[in-house]
């Protein structure tokens, strides 16, 4: 039962006082890396994808290694989008096995950043899926992150947050109080104050974005006040670096050679923050609290009347490409009888959901409805549907 629901996870550590890591993944290196951590210390994890990442891998290839990681893993495992750009990036996000999305729209004023993020949240729950929002704004401070989050920092209020949740309906929110994306210039300094008034008013986990340079004691003082998420990548990729840098300047030749260790770094540096933060030894009380995350099968077996196979593929085909886009589903697969004068139905449809939430969404989508009535039911009088929650 590896893969859990991201609102049990989270909900536990809150209540627990203790944050889970959400350690962002840029290779296969930084995948196993982490969860070896995870297994090492017995404790929940969220494997975390930055869009702001995605000029460096492929999003689809790496997200099948990720499913796959959680699916095997024997502990908690959560799979989030982070800063997702927009809601097309979120339903992708979510086709491709997220359960966490994050819509990060906090350089937008106030009331645009929670229009959309209210529209990311409705599609996403409508899924089973829960939703971090970010309020007030975490800027970079060199290099890659000041690229990616230019500008000046503001701080998120105690007001506007009880403001933002209310309007957006977000189970999760990311909060500014001073830290910053990427590495800190000098002593950082939080508004504890700020972060306390703010768990006070909303009650519900919040998120730090830029761990990376935060002392201990910072660090707890963070868990005290409500925070149950922390991201966690510039420290990661400094460990990565310092090993490939020896590696080089100890002369080895070969890529292999230059990256031998980065896994291991990787997961050094996970299981440190692992322990500092809390969530070491949590594995086994969160897979006993936490709802696993079931996909479910939509199987309909089927016959046509008065198409001949061609015109039967076209609209398979033409199936696919619609029912496809439906968020919340992950794959729609179908078939042709190997043996087709023995089994009662010819024909397959096999479509993947998310979470069991997603059963009522797709039968009311008006995509599925149009395709349902003016292509399929009239030419498949003769079928079967059957919902399968899949086994872990």
């Amino acid at each position: 039962m590896p893969l859990v629901n991201m609102l049990d996870m989270l909900g536990h550590a809150h209540a627990n006082r203790y944050a889970v890591g959400a350690f962002d993944l840029v290779s296969l290196d930084f995948l196993e890396g982490i969860m070896a951590a995870a297994e090492q210390t017995r404790a929940p994890v969220i494997l975390s994808l930055a869009e702001s990442h995605f000029e460096y891998y492929d999003f689809e290839l790496v997200m099948a290694a990720t499913v796959r990681a959680a699916k095997r893993a024997t502990v908690p495992v959560a799979i989030h989008l982070d800063h997702g750009e927009n809601l097309d990036s979120v339903v992708k996000g979510i086709r491709l096995g997220c359960n966490g999305v994050m819509v990060d729209a906090s350089h937008h004023p106030f009331e645009e950043n929670a229009r959309i993020t209210r529209e990311v949240a409705e599609t996403a729950h409508a899924a089973g899926v829960p939703v971090e929002g970010e309020l007030g704004y975490v800027p970079g401070v060199e290099g890659e992150d000041a690229e990616k989050h230019p500008g000046e920092i503001r701080y998120t209020t105690p007001e506007e947050a009880a403001r933002f949740v209310q309007a957006t309906g977000v189970d999760f929110l990311a909060v500014s109080i001073g830290t910053v994306h990427g590495r800190m210039k000098g002593e950082p300094k939080l508004d504890f104050q700020r972060l306390a008034e703010i768990n006070e008013r909303l009650g519900i986990p919040l998120v730090i974005h830029g761990g990376t340079g935060l002392s201990d004691e910072q660090f707890r003082k963070l868990i005290e006040n409500g925070v149950a998420k922390i991201n966690y990548y510039t420290a990661l990729s400094d460990a990565a670096a310092r090993v490939i840098t020896a590696n080089v300047n100890k002369g080895v030749k070969g890529y292999t050679a230059q990256v031998a260790g980065v896994r291991e770094a990787i997961a050094a540096e996970c299981r440190r923050m692992i322990e500092l933060w809390g969530s070491a030894g949590r594995a086994d009380e969160v897979l006993a609290t936490a709802r696993a995350w079931h996909e479910v099968a939509h199987v309909i077996f089927y016959n046509v009347d008065g198409l001949n196979e061609e015109e039967a593929a076209r609209l398979r085909e033409e199936g696919r490409k619609v029912l496809s886009a439906i968020p919340g589903v992950l794959s729609v697969e179908t078939g042709v009888a190997v043996q087709p004068d023995d089994p009662k139905y010819r024909y397959l449809w096999d479509v993947r959901f998310c979470h069991e939430k997603v059963i009522d969404l797709y039968r009311d989508h008006p995509d599925h409805v149009r395709y349902a009535d003016e292509r399929f039911r009239p030419v498949a009088g003769e079928r079967i549907t059957i919902d399968f929650k899949l086994d872990e």
